[in-house]
């Protein structure tokens, strides 16, 4: 596997910034722009894989950056769920659900098999190497 240099190369982080930016633009529309509780909640939710993606690894350390990407496949999780929200409001229809759904679906598959590859890789991180500015 190649090194990764920045979060911004992460699939995961890439893949989770698309959903955001869906999640954003469905719920600026309509009756779902004025239920701020779920509007709110379902953005943070998107957020949160993003942020928690690129805090984990800025960590430098993989034990905790398998933390953080934990965190991040459960926001997505908390995604999911309101996707099912929006959609028995009749917030977004079915189409922009398996849309919107699909894509979650995506972003939490990508960190799974990352957090795999953390977890067998003998690596610890880049703050243990040795002799290499971090």
């Amino acid at each position: 596997m190649a090194t990764i240099e920045r979060f911004e190369e992460i699939d995961a982080w890439k893949k989770a910034r698309e959903l955001t930016r869906l999640v954003y633009d469905h719920s600026r529309k309509g009756d779902f722009s004025r239920d701020f509780g779920l509007k709110d909640q379902m953005r943070r939710a998107c957020v949160s894989i993003m942020l928690n993606i690129a805090e984990g690894f800025e960590r430098d350390g993989n034990a905790e950056f398998r933390q953080f990407l934990a965190i991040a496949k459960a926001s997505v999780g908390e995604v999911r769920s309101a996707l099912y929200v929006a959609l028995d409001a009749q917030f977004i229809d079915d189409q922009t659900f398996q849309i919107l759904r699909s894509l979650a679906e995506e972003t939490g598959r990508l960190i799974n098999g990352f957090m795999r590859y953390l977890a067998q890789t003998e690596s610890r991180g880049r703050k243990f190497i040795q002799d290499e500015p971090i």
